[in-house]
């Protein structure tokens, strides 16, 4: 395993009357035998495409020639989509550090941009400052209808054929949409531009370790195989039979249960102590919350980020109402930056707690700190420690989510793969837009 999964800060037995007890949680976790036996079923009866993933690789060798023309005398990529089909890249992406203060994209890698807001100004901005000659667009869209990528990919058009590169569209986009008729296809068909498929079983939140999120991580020089290899990994387990007491997303996913039932936790808190995490709790809140936000159930997930929310959100976590659970991932953060000397000091006796100490030893002392503070002030916490952020450990992360999130769907009883009241804003939307005077 690329990460190790602490949780008996969970349970009352240790952190008190806030925690869960432990015949809930045996009690939920032994339900959680039934998701684990659906999930070998589906993978065996390949009715959920996620779960052949991890081990699927012709897909990839057939996307090289199109991305490698994709990328030919490019400097800049836009990624047009939104949800599902952007949040996964960008999580990926901050395993270059996209995204990070002081960040430097790969040598010899175009730079990416991310459109996954629609903001007019924002992206005028950008097609006004980009050399639009040397800039591609990625567009991303499963139903090929969603409006705020159509908006801007029909957007990006109007700019290049603008500056007068109406010829060479081919040239300036890549589509992946699903093989069935839909707007998107049928525009991308008109004007003779590379399309590849979104598997229609595959669900945007779901699809990142599908072309959806691969593709960018290609484009940006990861190593795709790793990921899914990490992916593989937190999989591997269900497949073989394990038990649901050695599978860390059930473990997960019944004591998240546990404690909504038991004790009315009413929010899902995930606070990486990495920067290039941050993006990854935002992919895990949409994740989370279009997956078990149904019928009147669900929790609501918070995205924190340490040490910076040590200063803004703990005092809340700590003091505040007693209906949250908390996910703290580590990194490996000790020994990390430059030791400190007495002689940068100045021989400050109150800064003596620094001399021969680095960076990354306070960034370690605080995640620590803020996990065993909140279990001491009996608030249930878990914790997840990576030993190296890399891809094969984010696709384990990635793939942990995703099967916790559909053991705790299974839990509760709802479907992990629909979202029905999404839709009914969209539809508004649209007839708004169609009512408005030109």
């Amino acid at each position: 395993m690329n990460y190790t999964h602490t949780t008996e800060n969970c349970f009352s037995d240790r952190i008190g009357p806030n925690g869960l007890s432990g015949g809930r949680y045996d009690a939920l976790l032994a339900e959680s035998a039934g998701a684990l036996q659906w999930i070998r079923d589906a993978y065996d009866q390949e009715t959920l495409p996620l779960l052949r993933l991890p081990e699927t690789r012709d897909d990839l060798a057939a996307a090289r020639p199109a991305i490698d023309a994709f990328l030919k005398n490019t400097t800049d990529v836009c990624l047009l989509g939104i949800g599902g089909s952007s949040l996964g890249a960008q999580a990926l992406a901050q395993l270059c550090g996209h995204g990070t203060p002081a960040f430097e994209w790969p040598e010899g890698k175009p730079r990416f941009h991310f459109f996954d807001n629609l903001d007019p100004q924002t992206f005028e901005a950008a097609l006004t400052r980009l050399d639009l000659r040397t800039t591609r667009f990625l567009v991303i869209s499963k139903s090929g209808g969603t409006a705020e990528p159509m908006m801007q990919f029909l957007t990006a058009i109007a700019a290049l054929q603008g500056a007068g590169g109406g010829d060479y569209l081919a040239q300036h986009f890549l589509v992946v949409t699903e093989p069935k008729d839909n707007p998107l296809r049928r525009l991308a068909e008109k004007y003779h531009l590379p399309i590849f498929d979104h598997d229609p079983n595959v669900g945007g939140r779901f699809s990142v370790l599908s072309v959806v999120g691969l593709f960018p991580a290609i484009m940006m020089g990861l190593d795709p195989v790793k990921i899914r290899e990490g992916a593989a990994s937190v999989l591997k387990p269900i497949l073989e039979g394990a038990q649901p007491g050695d599978v860390p997303p059930a473990v997960g996913a019944a004591i998240i249960e546990g404690l909504v039932r038991e004790r009315g936790i009413t929010t899902s808190v995930l606070m990486p102590y990495l920067d290039r995490l941050d993006q990854f709790a935002m992919w895990y809140r949409q994740l989370w919350a279009e997956s078990l936000g149904k019928e009147g159930h669900g929790t609501t997930p918070v995205r924190a980020l340490g040490p910076v929310d040590q200063h803004s959100q703990l005092q809340l976590y700590l003091s505040g109402p007693a209906d949250k659970v908390y996910t703290v991932v580590m990194g490996p953060s000790a020994g990390a930056g430059r030791k400190i000397t007495e002689e940068q000091t100045g021989g400050d006796p109150d800064l003596a707690y620094f001399v021969n100490r680095t960076m990354g030893d306070l960034t370690d002392a605080e995640q620590r700190a803020t996990a065993d503070t909140l279990a001491a002030n009996g608030r249930p916490v878990r914790v997840m420690k990576l030993s190296e952020l890399n891809e094969a450990s984010m696709g384990a992360l990635l793939m942990h989510f995703m099967l916790e999130t559909i053991i705790a769907a299974h839990l509760i009883g709802i479907n992990a793969f629909d979202q029905p009241a999404v839709e009914e804003g969209k539809v508004l939307a649209r007839k708004l837009l169609s009512e408005m005077a030109t």
